[in-house]
Protein backbone atom coordinates (compact mmCIF):
# COMPACT_ATOMS: atom_id res chain seq x y z
CA UNK A 1 0.00 0.00 0.00
CA UNK A 2 1.34 3.45 -0.90
CA UNK A 3 2.37 5.66 1.95
CA UNK A 4 -0.12 8.48 2.76
CA UNK A 5 2.87 10.81 2.61
CA UNK A 6 3.25 10.27 -1.16
CA UNK A 7 -0.14 11.76 -2.23
CA UNK A 8 0.42 14.61 0.23
CA UNK A 9 3.84 15.28 -1.29
CA UNK A 10 2.38 15.27 -4.82
CA UNK A 11 -0.36 17.70 -3.78
CA UNK A 12 2.23 19.96 -2.17
CA UNK A 13 4.43 19.83 -5.28
CA UNK A 14 1.44 20.64 -7.51
CA UNK A 15 0.53 23.61 -5.32
CA UNK A 16 4.09 24.94 -5.45
CA UNK A 17 4.31 24.55 -9.23
CA UNK A 18 0.88 26.13 -9.74
CA UNK A 19 1.96 29.19 -7.80
CA UNK A 20 5.30 29.29 -9.58
CA UNK A 21 3.83 29.35 -13.07
CA UNK A 22 0.84 31.61 -12.37
CA UNK A 23 1.02 35.29 -13.28
CA UNK A 24 2.16 37.17 -10.19
CA UNK A 25 -0.10 39.68 -8.49
CA UNK A 26 0.78 43.35 -8.76
CA UNK A 27 3.18 44.49 -6.07
CA UNK A 28 2.09 48.13 -6.26
CA UNK A 29 -0.99 50.10 -7.26
CA UNK A 30 0.42 51.12 -10.63
CA UNK A 31 3.50 50.59 -12.76
CA UNK A 32 3.26 53.24 -15.45
CA UNK A 33 5.54 52.28 -18.34
CA UNK A 34 8.66 54.34 -18.81
CA UNK A 35 8.73 54.09 -22.60
CA UNK A 36 11.96 56.08 -22.79
CA UNK A 37 13.94 53.68 -20.63
CA UNK A 38 16.68 51.68 -22.28
CA UNK A 39 16.28 48.82 -19.81
CA UNK A 40 14.97 45.66 -21.49
CA UNK A 41 12.61 43.47 -19.46
CA UNK A 42 9.47 41.42 -20.13
CA UNK A 43 7.24 44.48 -20.28
CA UNK A 44 8.37 47.97 -19.31
CA UNK A 45 10.08 49.41 -16.27
CA UNK A 46 8.02 51.69 -14.04
CA UNK A 47 8.20 55.45 -14.06
CA UNK A 48 8.98 57.03 -10.69
CA UNK A 49 5.66 57.46 -8.89
CA UNK A 50 6.19 61.20 -8.50
CA UNK A 51 6.25 61.52 -12.31
CA UNK A 52 2.91 59.73 -12.82
CA UNK A 53 -0.07 61.80 -13.97
CA UNK A 54 -3.63 61.26 -15.17
CA UNK A 55 -2.41 61.56 -18.75
CA UNK A 56 -0.58 58.24 -18.32
CA UNK A 57 -3.99 56.56 -18.08
CA UNK A 58 -5.78 58.57 -20.78
CA UNK A 59 -6.17 58.20 -24.56
CA UNK A 60 -8.70 59.82 -26.88
CA UNK A 61 -7.67 58.10 -30.10
CA UNK A 62 -10.66 55.77 -30.38
CA UNK A 63 -13.42 58.36 -30.53
CA UNK A 64 -13.13 59.14 -34.25
CA UNK A 65 -13.31 56.79 -37.26
CA UNK A 66 -10.00 55.75 -38.78
CA UNK A 67 -8.89 56.55 -42.33
CA UNK A 68 -9.83 53.50 -44.43
CA UNK A 69 -8.83 54.68 -47.91
CA UNK A 70 -6.13 52.04 -48.34
CA UNK A 71 -5.62 48.76 -50.18
CA UNK A 72 -7.30 46.72 -47.42
CA UNK A 73 -10.12 49.14 -46.73
CA UNK A 74 -9.55 48.96 -42.99
CA UNK A 75 -7.57 50.60 -40.22
CA UNK A 76 -6.70 49.43 -36.71
CA UNK A 77 -6.21 52.11 -34.06
CA UNK A 78 -4.53 50.57 -31.03
CA UNK A 79 -5.02 51.63 -27.42
CA UNK A 80 -2.30 49.53 -25.84
CA UNK A 81 0.55 50.21 -23.43
CA UNK A 82 2.44 52.12 -26.12
CA UNK A 83 -0.43 54.62 -26.24
CA UNK A 84 -1.49 54.36 -22.58
CA UNK A 85 1.59 53.78 -20.39
CA UNK A 86 -0.64 53.23 -17.36
CA UNK A 87 -1.70 49.87 -18.82
CA UNK A 88 1.71 48.42 -17.99
CA UNK A 89 1.30 45.23 -15.89
CA UNK A 90 -2.53 45.47 -16.02
CA UNK A 91 -3.02 42.87 -18.77
CA UNK A 92 -5.68 44.70 -20.81
CA UNK A 93 -5.88 46.86 -23.93
CA UNK A 94 -8.32 47.99 -26.61
CA UNK A 95 -8.37 48.79 -30.30
CA UNK A 96 -10.79 50.33 -32.74
CA UNK A 97 -11.08 48.81 -36.21
CA UNK A 98 -12.80 50.72 -39.02
CA UNK A 99 -13.81 49.17 -42.33
CA UNK A 100 -14.83 50.65 -45.67
CA UNK A 101 -17.49 48.78 -47.65
CA UNK A 102 -15.74 45.60 -48.76
CA UNK A 103 -12.87 46.29 -46.37
CA UNK A 104 -11.09 43.45 -44.63
CA UNK A 105 -8.96 43.03 -41.54
CA UNK A 106 -6.95 40.23 -43.15
CA UNK A 107 -6.14 36.86 -41.57
CA UNK A 108 -3.85 37.46 -38.60
CA UNK A 109 -3.08 36.25 -35.09
CA UNK A 110 -2.46 37.79 -31.68
CA UNK A 111 0.18 35.57 -30.06
CA UNK A 112 -0.29 37.03 -26.59
CA UNK A 113 -4.04 37.58 -26.26
CA UNK A 114 -7.62 36.48 -26.75
CA UNK A 115 -9.69 39.12 -28.55
CA UNK A 116 -13.35 40.03 -28.18
CA UNK A 117 -15.01 42.52 -30.53
CA UNK A 118 -18.13 44.66 -30.06
CA UNK A 119 -19.76 46.02 -33.21
CA UNK A 120 -20.24 49.79 -33.14
CA UNK A 121 -21.50 50.22 -36.69
CA UNK A 122 -22.49 48.09 -39.67
CA UNK A 123 -22.18 44.34 -39.90
CA UNK A 124 -19.23 42.05 -40.48
CA UNK A 125 -18.45 38.52 -41.55
CA UNK A 126 -15.98 37.23 -38.96
CA UNK A 127 -14.25 33.96 -38.26
CA UNK A 128 -11.30 32.04 -36.90
CA UNK A 129 -9.62 28.78 -37.88
CA UNK A 130 -8.93 26.10 -35.29
CA UNK A 131 -5.76 24.00 -35.16
CA UNK A 132 -7.87 21.21 -36.69
CA UNK A 133 -8.29 23.52 -39.72
CA UNK A 134 -11.99 24.11 -39.04
CA UNK A 135 -13.45 27.53 -39.85
CA UNK A 136 -15.75 28.96 -37.16
CA UNK A 137 -17.57 31.94 -38.65
CA UNK A 138 -20.75 34.00 -38.67
CA UNK A 139 -22.12 37.47 -39.41
CA UNK A 140 -22.30 39.97 -36.55
CA UNK A 141 -24.07 43.32 -36.43
CA UNK A 142 -24.42 46.41 -34.23
CA UNK A 143 -24.42 45.61 -30.52
CA UNK A 144 -23.21 42.03 -30.98
CA UNK A 145 -20.00 40.44 -29.74
CA UNK A 146 -17.66 37.78 -31.11
CA UNK A 147 -14.55 36.19 -29.58
CA UNK A 148 -11.30 35.10 -31.23
CA UNK A 149 -9.28 32.64 -29.11
CA UNK A 150 -5.66 33.44 -28.33
CA UNK A 151 -3.19 32.65 -31.08
CA UNK A 152 -5.69 31.42 -33.67
CA UNK A 153 -5.81 32.89 -37.18
CA UNK A 154 -8.87 35.12 -37.60
CA UNK A 155 -10.33 37.84 -39.81
CA UNK A 156 -13.17 40.33 -40.26
CA UNK A 157 -14.75 41.53 -43.51
CA UNK A 158 -17.30 44.24 -44.15
CA UNK A 159 -19.72 42.88 -46.73
CA UNK A 160 -22.19 45.71 -46.14
CA UNK A 161 -22.85 48.77 -48.28
CA UNK A 162 -21.76 51.25 -45.60
CA UNK A 163 -18.81 51.68 -43.28
CA UNK A 164 -18.43 49.44 -40.23
CA UNK A 165 -16.52 49.67 -36.96
CA UNK A 166 -15.76 47.57 -33.89
CA UNK A 167 -14.11 48.02 -30.53
CA UNK A 168 -11.77 45.13 -29.75
CA UNK A 169 -10.64 44.19 -26.24
CA UNK A 170 -7.60 42.07 -25.37
CA UNK A 171 -6.35 40.39 -22.22
CA UNK A 172 -2.85 41.74 -22.80
CA UNK A 173 -1.30 45.18 -22.54
CA UNK A 174 0.43 44.49 -25.88
CA UNK A 175 -1.21 41.57 -27.70
CA UNK A 176 1.03 41.64 -30.76
CA UNK A 177 -0.22 41.10 -34.30
CA UNK A 178 1.08 38.86 -37.06
CA UNK A 179 -0.70 39.33 -40.38
CA UNK A 180 -0.28 36.06 -42.23
CA UNK A 181 0.39 37.41 -45.72
CA UNK A 182 2.79 40.13 -44.60
CA UNK A 183 4.56 37.81 -42.15
CA UNK A 184 5.34 35.29 -44.86
CA UNK A 185 5.80 37.49 -47.93
CA UNK A 186 7.19 40.72 -46.48
CA UNK A 187 9.54 39.47 -43.75
CA UNK A 188 12.97 41.07 -43.45
CA UNK A 189 15.25 39.27 -44.19
CA UNK A 190 12.86 37.59 -46.63
CA UNK A 191 11.60 34.04 -46.37
CA UNK A 192 13.32 32.14 -49.23
CA UNK A 193 11.22 31.95 -52.39
CA UNK A 194 11.66 28.18 -52.67
CA UNK A 195 10.23 27.71 -49.16
CA UNK A 196 7.11 29.72 -49.99
CA UNK A 197 6.76 28.13 -53.42
CA UNK A 198 6.85 24.66 -51.87
CA UNK A 199 4.49 25.59 -49.02
CA UNK A 200 1.86 27.20 -51.25
CA UNK A 201 2.41 24.90 -54.24
CA UNK A 202 3.03 27.82 -56.60
CA UNK A 203 5.95 28.91 -58.75
CA UNK A 204 8.72 31.24 -57.65
CA UNK A 205 7.49 33.89 -60.10
CA UNK A 206 4.15 33.95 -58.31
CA UNK A 207 6.00 34.25 -54.99
CA UNK A 208 7.99 37.21 -56.30
CA UNK A 209 4.82 38.86 -57.58
CA UNK A 210 3.12 38.54 -54.18
CA UNK A 211 6.24 39.83 -52.41
CA UNK A 212 6.35 42.88 -54.68
CA UNK A 213 2.74 43.71 -53.87
CA UNK A 214 3.24 43.37 -50.12
CA UNK A 215 6.64 45.05 -49.90
CA UNK A 216 6.64 48.07 -47.55
CA UNK A 217 6.29 51.31 -49.45
CA UNK A 218 9.46 53.43 -49.30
Amino acid sequence: MASPAVPFFLLLLFAILSNTFADPDLLQDTCVADLSSGVTINGFVCKPSNNVSANDFFFNGLKNPGFVNNSLGSLVTAANVLMIPGLNTLGVSLARVDYAPGGVNPPHTHPRATEIVFVLKGKLDVGFITTANVLISRTIKVGEVFTFPKGLVHFQKNNGVGNAAVIAAFNSQLPGTQTIAATLFAACPPVPNNVLAKAFQIGTKEVEKIKSRLAPKK
